[in-house]
């Protein structure tokens, strides 16, 4: 059995698995969380007083007005008061309302290959695809209103650039409390918002700190990809909690509580996130809601209040990353900032236990060699070595399977009414030639893991954004520039923006990947049935297209897999003395160089078989040795030479001489009717055997 069709069958098995997980587990489960979600929202609505300053709070003039309103980023920037940032990793600047981290750009990465322009991370409220961070407080009834929000007017006391080796600081009063906010920033991604809250009132408050990240719009960029995942993630009490954006626009929102985290919005390679210090008890929201005309996507956090007695003050930390999910630094952040499982936000995915070795092992291959797409295939040939045996069992039963095919065609023909018969005598047949028909299907199963978190691990790495391989390949995370459509460039055109042919360019690397495809089933034994064989005969065709606008480090990775298992897949069954179709090939290709008949086993239709008879080119040969030949082609298997060599002693034997008694009867041989013709004369000499009848007596 092939391994694209063990593949494509144990793909089926895991999607009926997983929907009826989905079905029978996660959907009650889900509902069951979406009651106590509800539950939970009504009571904390009885609970808070109409009026009360929440993390909803919004300026008027500041809402989201729909596409049609958007505004451009430097009208945006220009509405408020603003603190630059200056850093080696990072240049943008903080709105003084609400004190915003609304405007980003990542100096280390440009927007595309030889474009000298920074990816901008964070834009204001209002402007197309605004994203942006915000630091505050609520309270119960009871407390001044105006608490610090989204909209708060800060002032600036002293230093107005935040840089790493001078932080800022605001400060802002509501009735009898004062909060002095200090904003220090290192030399990567990561802010630390420390605020000191004085009441100068005569009466205890309670306040809670939160932290939110909102999206107005699903990003343009997003992808969109079903094994990635874009939009609010959390950890929570050391439990992972995300919700993509149209699940979540669907859903409206959801809601955890545990004992510390982070919490934020996340694209493919770009985390914006809110963390407060320490391990309090934490209450974490994701929502989505209708605001002036588009989606609004908020994940954020409200920590369980603290009370500030008469003339006390409240010293509170919390953190907001905002820059690329390089995994090194997020496990940096982890250990030094206390940020728990921050390298959680990138997309490690179901088999997590191979992603995490598989993305160590590239990001160390890539730093030996300094090439990404060489570390990709270095990992690939790491993976099979192990994989070996497995695969030298499956391909060995392949081998088996395809050098027993004609005997398995003629039992079905045989037996084609008789579906009962047939399946004993193919049994028997597998007992005889000691071949057990799932030895090919078994070990398929561990790989499909393995294969998929590989695969997963090329898709979502940072390192792989805008690194270059080896000829027209400059950015392995894009796809292959080339086109089928104008010769790969031969032609002084560009395909670009063409209707569907822009969509499938089909790059050389892309139509490299079909034709190894095509390749490996080549070597597999052909599905018996005709139209799994037209339909497997096109999968290579389809996955061609399929894979064409993938990024080209997976169409790389996926390309040099299937060299490697052509290779051990041909090697396998050559020492099982099986002919392959590359075998074919080339045995027609030198014969038609040298002028030489081609062999009977790389005939075009001929069987697959385990020996290649001499055709027979000279003249003098006889019908002996042509029915030697049609014997060998029938049959296709050397290993029953027995058998034919039976076959051609019955067809090559002198026909039996008839009895003597037929030989000496030449009237038996007579028709009837025949007139009788006279007694021939005896002739004048009689063999030895034949008597002569004895005289009469008395004659002379």
């Amino acid at each position: 059995m092939g391994e694209t069709r063990n593949m494509l069958i144990a793909i089926v098995i895991a999607i009926i698995i997983l929907t009826l997980y989905q079905m029978f587990v996660v959907e009650p489960m889900t509902a069951e969380q979406r009651a106590e979600r509800e539950a939970a929202e009504a009571a904390r609505t009885e609970q808070t007083a109409p009026g009360d300053e929440t993390p909803d709070a919004f300026g008027a003039d500041e809402r989201p007005t729909g596409l049609a309103g958007f505004v451009e980023r430097d009208v945006a920037l220009a509405r408020s008061e603003r603190i630059e940032i200056r850093t080696p990793a990072l240049e943008g600047s903080i709105s003084l309302n609400g004190a915003r981290f609304d405007d980003l750009r990542l100096l280390r990465y440009d927007v595309a290959v030889g474009v000298d322009e920074p990816v901008t991370l964070l834009s204001p409220q209002g402007t197309r695809g605004g994203h942006y961070a915000v630091d505050g407080w609520t309270g119960a009834s009871g407390v001044p209103s105006g608490l610090p929000g989204p909209s708060t007017r800060w002032e600036v006391t002293g230093n107005r650039t935040l840089t790493p080796a001078s932080p800022v600081t605001l400060e802002y009063t509501t009735g009898d409390l004062t909060f002095r906010r200090t904003i220090s920033v290192d030399e990567d991604y990561l802010f630390t918002v420390t605020d000191a809250v004085t009441n100068a009132g005569s009466t205890p408050v309670s306040l809670s700190r939160f932290g939110l990240v909102r999206q107005e719009g699903i990003p343009e960029d997003a992808t969109n990809f079903f094994i990635l995942h874009e939009g609010p993630i959390a950890v929570v009490g050391n439990s992972l909690m995300d919700r993509k954006f149209n699940p979540l626009a669907r859903d409206g929102s959801m809601e955890r509580t545990g004992a510390g985290g982070w919490m934020g919005i996340t694209s493919k390679y770009w985390l914006t996130a809110v963390a407060p210090e320490g391990e309090e008890d934490i209450r974490v929201r994701f929502e989505a809601r209708e605001s002036g005309g588009i989606t609004l996507f908020e994940s954020s956090f409200v920590r369980t209040a603290d009370t500030i007695e008469p003339g006390a003050t409240l010293t509170s930390t919390s953190r907001v990353f905002a820059g690329s999910k390089s995994v090194p630094l997020l496990q940096r952040y982890q250990e030094e900032a206390g940020i728990a499982r921050l390298d959680m936000a990138v997309d490690w995915g179901n088999f997590w236990f191979f992603t995490r070795p598989f993305f160590w092992l590239l990001n160390t291959f890539t730093q030996w060699t300094g090439n990404f797409g060489v570390a990709i295939l270095l990992l690939t040939v790491l993976i099979k070595i192990p994989l070996f045996p497995l695969n030298n069992r499956a391909f060995a039963s392949m081998a088996k399977m395809r050098a027993v095919a004609p005997k398995m065609t003629e039992i079905r023909e045989r037996f084609a009414a008789d579906k009962q018969r047939q399946s004993q005598e193919m049994m028997e047949l597998y007992k005889r030639e000691k071949i057990n028909p799932l030895a090919g299907c078994l070990p398929i199963l561990p790989q499909i893991p393995i294969f998929f978190a590989l695969y997963k691990t090329v898709f979502v790495s940072l390192e792989a954004r805008h690194a270059p391989f080896f000829g027209w390949i400059q950015d392995l995370s894009a796809p292959d520039p080339t086109a089928l459509w104008n010769l790969f460039g031969l032609l002084p055109f560009s395909v670009e923006g063409w209707w569907l042919l822009g969509d499938y360019t089909l790059g050389v690397w892309p139509i490299l990947m079909g034709l190894t495809m095509w390749a490996q089933q080549s070597l597999n034994p052909p599905p018996p049935d005709p139209m799994q064989r037209r339909i497997f005969a096109l999968l290579p065709i389809v996955f061609t297209f399929i894979l064409s606008p993938f990024a080209a480090a997976l169409v790389i990775y996926w390309t040099w897999n299937n060299f490697l298992t052509i290779l051990q897949q041909y090697v396998i069954m050559r020492r099982h003395g099986t002919y392959t179709e590359v075998d074919k090939i080339a045995a027609r290709l030198y014969a038609r160089a040298a002028n030489k008949p081609v062999p009977a086993f790389a005939v075009p239709g001929a069987t697959p078989g385990l020996s290649a008879p001499k055709p027979a080119n000279d003249a003098k040969t006889g019908k002996k040795d042509e029915v030697k030949a049609d014997i060998t082609s029938d049959n296709g298997n050397g290993d029953d030479g027995d058998e034919a060599e039976d076959t051609l002693a019955e067809k090559s034997a002198p026909a039996p001489r008839p009895s003597r008694r037929t030989t000496s009867n030449p009237a038996a041989k007579k028709p009837k009717g025949t007139r009788k013709g006279p007694a021939k004369k005896p002739a004048a000499k009689r063999p030895g055997t034949r008597r002569t009848p004895p005289k009469p007596e008395g004659g002379s």
